[in-house]
């Protein structure tokens, strides 16, 4: 009982790594039908920036905050340079589009900032375990899951609290109405993208506090997981990619801790079986789209 209370504390934290993604991905494509597979790239870009900042001494606190700007700061740029003359393209277009951002800032980060795998000096805290009986939380995973819960309870307080938030949703579900109703749909969008750049800067910041360190690729199979939990627990639906992020996380936990062998290396494989199970009972997603950023 112990190993597996233990193995879901890891499923846990894995899972939040991926929810906080998946919440970008979710609100960008609730808004423009667009799935960012750049978004990867913005926690890649928070790692370097990590690594930068805490070569150079900066302090902890100040890490953090660099770090978050720098992310929605990226992100805001991808937006206005890479999808907003090409607003009102088809899917393929806008698909294909964010592959080749994705590649430009990695082939960019090999040539301008370094090809090689960079470990980041974090803090001690990091290191930190506390033990509940036999089991073991290490301090980032404890701090993930709280960090990732509290993103989305104030992200649902913005979405139903404020004039913008509220845009945001009505134009998630109708945009061109949106539009003709006044709202200027730049600032919904670039709000959208300043968003999910934020909750990948978060995720960079978890996400790094405990990886052995970054490199110019890191952000892909993380943005690809992330993609996976979207479809998982439903597109359009912010909660529903929540669940899949953990969904996705745990299975792959699970699954990493009891194949044994040659299996070992195929469980992100049979965790994608499993998700491609769940789909077929249910297509719609776990939640499914039953109203567009809820």
């Amino acid at each position: 009982m112990t190993q597996l209370i233990q193995e879901l504390v890891n499923g846990v934290s894995l899972g939040s790594t991926y929810a906080l993604l998946a919440l970008g991905l979710a609100m960008v494509f609730s808004i423009l039908g667009l799935i960012n597979f750049a978004h990867g790239e913005l926690v890649t870009i928070g790692g370097y920036t990590m690594w930068t900042l805490f070569n150079h001494g900066f302090p902890w606190p100040a890490v953090l905050l660099l770090t978050l700007i720098a992310t929605t700061l990226a992100a805001v740029a991808m937006e206005r340079i890479a999808f907003r003359p090409l607003r009102g393209a088809n899917i393929a277009t806008l698909l294909i589009t964010s592959f080749a951002v994705s590649f430009f800032i990695q082939v960019a980060l090999q040539i301008f900032v370094s090809a090689q795998p960079q470990g980041i000096g974090v803090p001690n805290w990091t290191d930190s375990v506390w033990h509940v009986g036999d089991v073991s939380l290490p301090a980032v995973k404890v701090v993930t899951f709280a960090v990732t819960i509290t993103a989305v309870v104030l992200l649902t307080v913005f979405l139903r609290r404020t004039i913008l938030g509220v845009a945001m949703r009505a134009a998630a579900e109708d945009f061109d109405t949106v539009r003709l109703l006044g709202v200027r749909a730049n600032v919904v969008v670039v709000t959208a993208f300043a968003l999910s750049g934020l909750l990948a800067g978060v995720a960079a910041l978890l996400f790094f506090a405990s990886a052995p360190g970054v490199d110019s690729g890191v952000g892909t199979p993380l943005v690809i997981n992330a993609f996976i939990g979207v479809i998982l627990g439903g597109l359009g639906n912010l909660y529903g990619a929540v669940l899949g992020g953990f969904v996705l996380g745990l299975a792959t936990s699970l699954l990493d801790a009891n194949l044994h062998g040659t299996y070992t290396q195929f469980s992100q494989a049979f965790a994608l079986a499993i998700v491609v199970g769940i789909l077929l009972v249910r297509p719609q997603g776990l939640v499914g789209r039953t109203e567009a950023l809820t």
